[in-house]
């Protein structure tokens, strides 16, 4: 899942799609979305950031998709100037994880739970590159009881903001 709104709010800024905890998804399914990515010209990589799968991949397609950026930088003589991206999603979905996989270290708190994030937080992984982890972001306005819904099943939302009895039935 994602927030419908981030698109508008990206714009044409280059991206990659971490399909994190593939391992806990459906093989086929995991494929087609790919593949649909891949149609949309898109990098999309599949990650188990606990495992540390996907993650030579996503650093990877990084270094690929900035390279026109660093050669400016180069020719600017800004020799080492800095990358930084930006790790977004919804709550409890592994970003912070994600991170500390990436950078081989212990560097962002993480939990198994909604809210560990409370702000952003610069973390620098090598001489270029930065990445700012991020608190799980949702919908402004979450009025549709259908998707508060799947968000509680997954985690998404904290329990002090549902009633889990009446999840846990509805589930």
């Amino acid at each position: 899942s994602r927030n419908t709104k981030l698109n508008e709010l990206i714009g044409n800024k280059p991206r990659i799609i971490v399909l994190n905890k593939a391992d806990l998804a459906d093989e086929k399914i995991n494929k087609l979305w790919i593949e649909k990515y891949k149609k949309e010209n898109q990098i999309a990589i599949l990650s188990d950031s606990i495992k540390g799968i996907g993650i030579k991949d996503i650093t990877n397609a990084t270094h690929e998709l900035m390279k026109d950026k660093i050669e400016k930088q180069n020719q600017k003589g800004m020799i080492g100037g800095n990358i930084k991206a930006i790790i977004v999603g919804i709550p409890n979905v592994g970003k912070s994880t994600l991170i500390n996989k990436i950078a081989g270290k212990q560097t962002a708190q993480t939990g198994n739970k909604p809210g560990v994030t409370k702000k952003n937080q610069w973390i620098r992984l090598d001489e270029r590159l930065q990445l700012l982890d991020t608190p799980g972001v949702l919908w402004p306005k979450l009025d549709n009881e259908l998707y508060a819904r799947h968000l509680s099943y997954v985690e998404a939302l904290k329990d002090e903001v549902v009633d889990i009895e009446e999840i846990a039935v509805n589930l």
